[in-house]
């Protein structure tokens, strides 16, 4: 054979792509401007002010790591503003400046770099920094608020509130509390507009549901998630919630659009190094986070569980890989070695 036709033999995987990591998480940054943005005009520029806390506490963090470790400064591919807007987006627009602050700064070094940095770390940065904050500051973390009424020019003044003063703010429950509630009566009694447009209280990011549709079809346009992990947590959720309640039918619609649920599984589930790698196991893997979803709304102490599902499942996830493996083809299991009856060699 000749020097210019030899075969070479190289370590899967054989197909490279355009996407850097770099590019992907500025598409995932392009994505999250969306929700950011439909934040700001339901609660004002304070929701802005905490999302940029979060995403300077993120960065600080990961760029701190690397300095006491002396290792290279990492912040330039972009993962952890994307891991500050998602936990900033994740909080209501009312905490301290305090909360997103201490927030990023433990998402990114306690979360992502101390096992080891972008690709290594054991579950969603964000998702886990979110569920430690709501641990640490329960009630500056469950305190949510109307969303501003633009009907009346006085009320447009919100926009500014939170920081000079907090008394324009009108506190305001969840619609999961009214489903939690009413579980056993089965009749949610939310407004499903309301739900989709984000005419709500609830979290930055997580209320508008058009804004987050629009991010799902960008990010799936430009190939960025998987599909199948979505789509298989909002059917899964939807299975659940009519399997799980009386009068099932009537909470599908309520569970899907209230809470994190559209906003975890677009930006949280989807993380790369925290799916799976199988078909099979994507699929078991966003079926099992609808069902956590589901049953910690259901019957646990928090009426949300999004944040919790995706922690749960992102601990799963090498379980639910190394059951889902594929075996090459051809492969054989190979025998297993008889015991020397003899007791072994002399």
């Amino acid at each position: 054979m000749s020097e210019n036709k030899k075969l070479l033999v190289t370590p899967s995987p054989h197909t490279g792509s355009a996407l850097t990591t770099k590019k992907i998480m500025l598409h995932v940054i392009v994505a999250l401007c969306f929700p950011l943005v439909a934040g700001v005009v339901l609660y004002g520029f304070y929701a802005l002010f905490v999302v940029l806390l979060a995403v300077a506490a993120a960065v600080g963090g990961e760029w701190f790591y690397n300095l006491i470790r002396k290792k290279p400064n990492t912040t330039g591919d972009l993962s952890a503003i994307v891991t500050g807007m998602i936990l900033g987006l994740n909080l209501p627009p009312t905490v301290p400046f305090y909360v997103p602050l201490v927030g990023g700064v433990f998402a990114t070094m306690f979360v992502k770099m101390l096992f080891g940095g972008l690709g290594k770390n054991f579950a969603n940065p964000a998702a886990t920094a979110r569920i430690f904050l709501l641990l640490a500051w329960g009630t500056q973390m469950m305190t949510f608020i109307a969303p501003i009424d633009y009907s009346t020019a006085p009320d447009a003044a919100r926009l500014f509130a939170g920081f000079v003063s907090d008394n324009a703010y009108v506190t305001s429950a969840t619609p999961l509390a009214d489903i939690k509630n009413a579980a056993a009566a089965g009749a949610p009694g939310v407004d499903l507009m309301d739900l989709f447009l984000g005419n709500i209280g609830g979290t930055i990011g997580e209320t508008c549901k058009i804004a987050i549709i629009l991010s799902m079809i960008y990010l799936l346009v430009f190939r960025v998630i998987d599909w199948k992990i979505p789509t298989g947590y909002f059917v899964s959720v939807a299975v659940f919630s009519l399997i799980i309640y009386n009068e099932g039918w009537n909470f599908i619609l309520p569970n899907l659009l209230s809470g994190g649920v559209m906003f975890a599984g677009v930006f949280m589930l989807t993380d790369y190094s925290t799916s799976p790698d199988t078909r099979l196991g994507t699929w078991i893997y966003a079926a099992g986070a609808g069902l956590m979803t589901i049953l910690i709304r259901r019957y646990g102490g928090m009426n949300e569980g999004a944040s919790f599902a995706v922690l749960l499942m992102n601990l799963l996830t090498p379980l639910i890989d190394k059951i889902c493996l594929t075996r090459p083809f051809g492969y054989k299991k190979p025998p297993k070695k008889k015991a020397d009856a003899g007791g072994g060699a002399a």
